[in-house]
């Protein structure tokens, strides 16, 4: 199993990760007349495929080792896997409001109320389960990210002038930001503990769950859609293949996201970093 070995390395996969994790949406605006419903059948083929890829290849670059992809799979514990199937199921749900919201209200939009509440909520809910880190810098930067949500709010709220649209768009948009909040842990659980899954086996353990998921909840948005008509099965096949392929890429491009932030210094690294650290503190 591939891992960085130097801080700088993963400091470069965590921008990669914010890179694909704000940048996926826009290949769901290529084509406005695609609905989102439909869109996101492709997407989440691409998300699926992705954790395939990243499994067979990073995952698995010594086959024989314990940590190997299909060594990992099989030896994690039920409760594990069970997290990491819930946290994709968590997911696929605030996804969808959040591709929802952005048919709705644009990205401009979405992305910073639904995102922000979630960042906001996650941190939370991250320090209450592991209190690390500095809670000036980390409860003074909540603080803000809450002003700048309600001042994006108020803005779009503005422009949209009492138009049930801008209300249903701010509506979703918070709605999806709850949701996506509350997966965070259980992929985090899945990750540690006795018999846990590796970065690979978590990302698609959490990517099947999305999956399966998607069949009754993307349908449930399609036979009840927040605007526009009803949508059938059969309304995905009328669509081209340049279509079905921008989704399809969209979904690779997010799925590369948690593949690289879910990857962290090796351990004997880190521990060099934690004693220098130590020795330096008390000089």
């Amino acid at each position: 199993m591939y891992a960085p070995h130097t801080y700088p390395v993963a400091l470069l996969m965590m921008l990669v990760s914010m890179l694909c994790w704000g940048s996926w949406a826009n290949t769901q605006k290529i084509d406005k007349t695609w609905r989102f419903e439909l869109f996101y059948w492709d997407y989440m083929w691409g998300i699926v495929a992705c954790a395939l890829l990243f499994g067979l290849t990073l995952g698995r670059t010594n086959p024989a080792a314990p940590e190997s992809f299909f060594h990992n799979l099989d030896n994690a514990s039920s409760g594990s896997l069970a997290e990491a199937f819930v946290g994709g199921v968590i997911f696929n749900l605030g996804n969808l409001l959040l591709v929802a919201a952005i048919s709705i209200a644009g990205m401009a939009v979405a992305f910073p109320l639904g995102a922000g509440l979630a960042l906001v909520i996650g941190a939370i809910l991250n320090y209450i389960i592991s209190p690390v880190g500095n809670r000036l810098l980390l409860f003074g930067g909540i603080v803000l990210i809450c002003a700048a949500i309600a001042s994006n709010a108020i803005a779009y709220r503005g422009l949209q002038k009492g138009a049930k649209s801008g209300t249903k768009g701010i509506l979703l948009s918070l709605l999806c930001g709850v949701v996506i909040g509350l997966f965070y842990p259980f992929v985090a659980k899945a990750l540690t503990g006795e018999n846990h899954l590796g970065p690979y086996t978590v990302h698609f353990v959490f990517a099947l769950g999305a999956l399966v998921s998607n069949f009754p909840l993307n349908y449930a948005f399609m036979r009840h859609p927040v605007s526009g008509s009803r949508l059938s099965i059969r309304d995905y096949f009328h669509g081209g293949r340049a279509v079905h392929a921008w989704g399809v890429l969209g979904g690779l491009i997010w799925g590369t996201g948690p593949s690289s932030i879910s990857l962290r210094p090796t351990r004997p690294w880190w521990d060099r970093q934690l004693r220098f650290r130590s020795a330096r503190a008390i000089r």
